[in-house]
């Protein structure tokens, strides 16, 4: 059971519109189920079902790099799951190994996708532009405030892949500044000491991903198919691979179909939350840094989820995230 309690801001539109994408996606075999919604005066509880393996980032936290074949594995799942948010025009924006949750403990288990407070509807002809995410996975875009889209998180699967190979980010520095910056040069290392064991068509993948132009970047069919992923391992059982049209890592250097609702009884009957579009503005550039963190960290306050997360997890109803 997760509780979420409002605080400062009122955040509600926001929890329900992760209910709404939750309850879009009851019986995917890759997003995490809600199984009921209760409402307090203070508090909305979020009941979700047992993930009994974790966090990806514990796996992570004890194995720190994966081979290619558990790296494969993992992100083809993962990729079904991204798929159905695309098919329906829902940017999850905060792929990351904490929301990647698994059935059981690795490797036998099942990955789903969890966490949705901050995705988006990208609706064509509406501009979404918000600073939203986590500083090692945020796309070069987000930073410099320019519109949001699908391919925000192909970028975001592209560092996660190569954090799932090598156990490092590949833009973290020592401050967030250095991060941004990092990201914004996206000039992307493959040392020896890290990938002297990766092949060339894993490499070839993360390249394809972490490209600066959001239009360039491989979509999800395109990943599925790329010959890294269609030729390692066979797909996962119980996956149908059918397309329709501060975070716990080290810098490199080792520092540190839609159903009927049944949870709508109490909560409004809001449709997913759309960003107000806002007035144009410049982007922040390279030469702002600070600019670039002062956005990133003052909008994250009312973009991002505003509220306490207390886990509580019991005999019959466990948590999540």
């Amino acid at each position: 059971m997760m509780r979420k309690r409002r605080r400062a801001v009122d955040v509600r539109h926001e929890i329900v519109h992760e209910i709404h994408v939750l309850e879009m996606s009851l019986h995917h075999p890759n997003i995490v189920q809600l199984h009921e919604v209760y409402e307090s005066p203070t508090e909305i509880y979020l009941v979700l079902e047992l993930v009994e393996g974790g966090e990806l980032q514990r796996v992570l936290d004890d194995e720190e790099a994966l081979s290619e074949k558990e790296t494969t594995h993992l992100l083809r799942q993962i990729l079904v799951g991204v798929s159905f948010l695309h098919e329906h025009n829902i940017a999850h924006l905060d792929i990351k190994p904490q929301n990647l949750l698994l059935t059981k403990p690795f490797p036998e288990g099942q990955v789903k996708l969890c966490d949705f407070g901050i995705s988006r509807l990208i609706t064509q002809g509406i501009e979404v532009r918000e600073i939203v995410g986590t500083p090692d996975y945020v796309a070069p875009e987000v930073l410099h405030y320019e519109p949001i889209s699908l391919a925000t998180d192909m970028w975001s699967i592209g560092v996660l892949t190569y954090v799932l190979l090598s156990g490092h980010s590949p833009f973290a520095g020592d401050t967030k500044q250095e991060t941004f910056c990092n990201i914004t040069r996206n000039e992307i290392d493959f040392p020896s000491d890290l990938f002297g064991n990766v092949s060339n068509s894993a490499i070839d993948f993360i390249q394809r991903l972490l490209i600066r132009n959001p239009r360039e970047r491989m979509v999800v069919k395109e990943c599925l198919s790329h010959p890294w992923l269609s030729g390692c391992t066979e797909p996962s059982p119980g996956i149908e691979l059918t397309l329709t049209p501060d975070n716990g890592l080290k810098s490199k250097n080792g520092v540190s179909e839609e159903s009927p609702s049944p949870h709508k009884e109490q909560l409004d009957n809001n449709s997913f939350h759309k960003s107000p579009a806002p007035e144009p503005r410049s982007s922040p550039g390279r030469n702002s840094v600070e600019h670039m963190v002062a956005q990133f960290e003052g909008l994250s306050m009312s973009n991002r989820l505003v509220f306490s997360e207390e886990i509580m997890v019991e005999e019959r109803v466990g948590m999540v995230y």
